[in-house]
């Protein structure tokens, strides 16, 4: 009798797992905020005998040093993987006992590719394989992208993907349950991912790329898709490595309209993390939109300044606390500031809110049809834009604008779109903050072509 519980982080992607039977319990690749595994196991009723990392993550802080000192678990962390704390060091092949009465172990199986020492768990009853933890190995359709290591070694580890995927379904049979880490919205995931919510080996035999494809093909299709690396993802490896301080969650201090005129003058960041409808129609001149709904932790943690301190507005305390928790995971553990309510709360007397409009594809191609040419940005990724574009457009992702607002033409007004809306809302607000008129094209590309606009989509596109 066993049991495996997965613990979304939607807002990364990714998904950790607690598994194992009534005498114990594993967790594996456990996320910053612990205390979703805790109670997960609280509510099992069971003891968490063992914390297992696949690898060093470079995506998410890890939560599992603190679990482990916490519930007295041992700590599984690959043995090749460098890292500054003391940890049960794993090996190819070693066994451990997670539940001895029920007959539940977790047979490790190293799997270098996403890392050199990545390595994968094999959840078995009596030696019986159940499931297998791949982490940035086996995912669901393809792989861990290979390049976060080191650049001169992303060919080498994109043949040890090959490898490692195989040695796995050679090893395990077909109804052996495939729960990898990433691969549900993580930039840790590279190719073609799959929809399913859930896979097995048998599944992956058929249509994984690392299974269908010959090693060279799957390597040249492989370091072909690789794209951007969010610039956060430069801090979390040696965050992991050095071991993850624990983590505070007691609300920041509260912030009133003089503190956060001190702190927008002072250069530092003041997130709005209303909807960004809400944030069009009014808001705090010199904020940005990170809409505490979309993927916040990402893209905010991508576009600010490392080490920038950064000040929360929000609509309820509830909101400011589920963004602090979200940012903790990517190691922006401690808002300098936050205020709560209505955007008119957080003015001084005599300022005034900003606004900008928003629109559709439609309402474009209607002043595109009176004969005008405004000026179109794209701030979706080089990828997505290879695939069409809209004509004249220009072209800064949204990772990059911060840098990049003085290129645009002064005076002009901006109509910025993305794919769907959320990173086009993004933008708006960093051009907003930098003085320039924008439109957000709140719209999915998609329609564009439909809408009346001219679409380019040649492989010339760029």
């Amino acid at each position: 009798m066993y049991f495996v519980d997965t613990l979304e982080t939607e807002g990364l992607g990714n998904r950790s797992y607690l598994a194992g039977g009534p005498g114990g319990a594993v967790a594996v690749d456990p996320p910053r905020d612990i205390d979703r595994v805790i109670a997960a196991a609280a509510r099992r009723g069971v003891p968490i005998a063992y914390v297992a990392e696949t690898h060093v993550h470079n995506d998410y802080v890890t939560g599992g040093l603190e679990l482990a000192r916490l519930t007295g678990a041992h700590y599984l962390v690959p043995a090749d993987a460098a890292v500054s704390y003391r940890r049960v060091l794993v090996h190819d092949g070693d066994e451990f006992d997670v539940d001895p009465v029920n007959g539940l172990g977790l047979h490790a199986v190293a799997t270098p590719g996403h890392t050199p020492h990545h390595t994968s768990y094999v959840l078995t009853e009596r030696g019986r394989p159940l499931a297998a933890f791949t982490g940035g190995s086996l995912l669901i359709g393809t792989v861990g992208r290979p390049d976060l290591v080191e650049p001169r070694l992303t060919e080498e580890l994109a043949r040890a993907q090959h490898r490692s995927a195989r040695r796995l379904v050679e090893q395990l049979p077909d109804e052996t349950a495939v729960l990898p880490t990433h691969g549900f919205g993580s930039f840790c995931s590279v190719g073609r991912v799959g929809t399913d919510a859930t896979t097995t080996i048998g599944a992956e035999r058929h249509r994984n790329d690392a299974l269908v494809k010959d090693v060279d093909r799957f390597v040249a299709d492989l370091l072909a898709a690789l794209s951007d690396i969010p610039a956060y993802y430069a801090h979390m490896g040696p965050v992991n490595s050095a071991g993850p301080r624990p983590l505070d969650l007691t609300p920041p201090e509260p912030a009133d309209a003089e503190e956060l005129a001190r702190r927008l003058a002072a250069g530092e960041w003041v997130v709005d993390l209303r909807a960004r409808t809400a944030f069009a129609a009014g808001h705090l001149a010199g904020s940005f939109n990170f809409e505490g709904k979309g993927r916040l932790a990402t893209y905010l943690a991508w576009l600010i300044p490392w080490g920038k301190p950064v000040t929360l507005l929000a609509a309820s305390p509830e909101q400011v606390a589920a963004a602090q928790r979200e940012l903790a995971r990517v190691g922006i553990d401690r808002p300098a500031a936050a205020a709560t309510g209505r955007p008119e709360d957080w003015l001084r007397p005599g300022d005034h809110l900003r606004a900008f409009p928003r629109a559709t594809f439609a309402d474009l191609a209607a002043v595109w049809r009176t004969g005008a040419r405004p000026v179109v940005l794209d701030v979706r990724r080089s990828a997505e834009r290879a695939a069409g574009r809209i004509e004249g457009s220009l072209h800064v992702p949204v990772h990059q604008l911060h840098g990049r607002t003085a290129e645009l033409p002064e005076g002009s007004e901006v109509w910025v779109h993305c794919a769907t809306g959320m990173r086009a809302a993004i933008a708006a607000s960093l051009l907003d903050a930098a003085g320039h008129r924008v439109v957000a094209v709140d719209d999915d590309f998609a329609v564009a072509a439909a809408a009346g606009l001219p679409v380019d989509t040649s492989d010339e596109a760029g």
